[in-house]
């Protein structure tokens, strides 16, 4: 079988007994990198055999981990953080499981979109998350679209690309809606900044920004 385990942000203290268990027995662990998840797996004693499965490979070689898997071996996909399949690589590996007839379990843990929407002060009865805008094309007409959304909207962004991505909510959503930009979530130099979207802007425009990104943005009022 497939299992699919969520790793920490950045805290190694956030892993799941569960998870630890599950990686101690299974087979092979499918990684993002096999650097970044050494760490981790080094950290906890935990020696298996680690196989790389990321956006670049995972077409060429979903068919193939299939066929392992149900010649008998039990694997485990991990990313360098948080849940699989959310803005990482998981479903097509999944899809192709259950058209195999492969059984998939999913472990609760971390995602990064969780702790940034429930501390950011906007409502979290109702949200929609959109991981990475595009870059080019479809961007604007997203953008135009998402300004009539009226659930809080969750976004991920590169450091590099922050400002620049608030500065166009502002132009589409209006300088005062409600927002709350994390960074560095559950690490030691955590940041959770939380103010209207000219405010927040005008924050990280001021400074050097570092560290994964995630972008909560209330909907437009009824």
């Amino acid at each position: 079988m497939l299992y699919l385990v969520p790793t920490p942000l950045g805290n190694l203290k956030d892993i799941t007994l569960r998870s630890l268990e599950v990686l101690n027995q299974v087979d092979v662990i499918l990684c993002e990198d096999t650097r970044t998840s050494s760490k981790l797996l080094n950290h906890y004693h935990i020696q298996k055999p680690l196989s790389p499965y990321h956006q670049h490979n995972e077409h060429k070689i979903v068919t193939h981990i299939v066929d392992q898997i149900r010649s008998g071996k039990t694997m485990a996909l991990i990313t360098d953080a948080g849940t699989p399949g959310i803005s990482d690589p998981a479903f097509l590996l999944v899809r192709e499981c259950i058209r195999q007839e492969v059984k998939v379990e999913c472990l609760p843990g971390a995602a990064a979109f969780v702790p940034a929407l429930v501390n950011s002060g906007i409502p979290t009865n109702r949200f929609v998350f959109e991981g990475f805008l595009p870059l080019k094309k479809g961007r604007q007409t997203l953008l135009k679209q998402l300004a009539l959304e009226e659930r809080t909207m969750i976004f991920y962004e590169s450091p590099m690309r922050l400002v620049k991505t608030l500065e166009e909510f502002i132009g589409y959503f209006g300088s005062e809606r409600a927002c709350s930009v994390s960074r560095e979530l559950t690490k030691l130099f955590e940041e959770n900044k939380r103010g209207t979207l000219a405010e927040v802007a005008a924050h990280f425009k001021a400074k050097a920004v570092k560290g994964e990104i995630v972008i909560v943005v209330a909907g437009k009022e009824d």
